[in-house]
């Protein structure tokens, strides 16, 4: 399954993985949750319930992931280094569930402020 995520200016499709957790995702999209910018990485809300740690999470992702923070209960997408990274590598409490990919330069998410509207779709093609 693929989804898009927009905000001003700007989209990037994410290729998912089939977990658990992104099908609790995609059984409330679409979505358009404001973002929240921690360091170089946007984390936003989306309305499921906590869900439980999957088998196969990371302590540490690399930017382009796509991930779901188990502690905090929010997707995130990390760009480059949060307040406590490891490299360039992003560190986790609890764990990131692996979701998905983008193949866009991570980079673009910088261009992401805190505050902005964004929106969680389908991508066209699954829709």
């Amino acid at each position: 399954m693929r989804i898009r995520i927009a905000w001003q200016g700007a989209s990037v499709m994410v290729t998912l993985r089939d977990t658990p957790t992104t099908r609790a995702a995609a059984a409330v999209l679409p979505f358009a949750p404001r973002a929240d910018t921690w360091g170089e990485e946007v984390n936003f809300s989306v309305p499921i319930p906590a869900l439980e740690r999957e088998s196969d999470a990371q302590q540490v992702v690399d930017p382009g992931t796509v991930c779901f923070w188990v502690a905090g209960s929010f997707p995130a997408l990390p760009f480059g280094p949060t307040p406590i990274p490891i490299g360039k590598r992003v560190p986790a409490p609890g764990g990131h569930q692996h979701l998905g990919n983008h193949y866009a330069q991570p980079s673009l998410f910088g261009t992401v402020r805190d505050g902005d509207d964004i929106t969680v779709s389908l991508a066209e093609a699954d829709c």
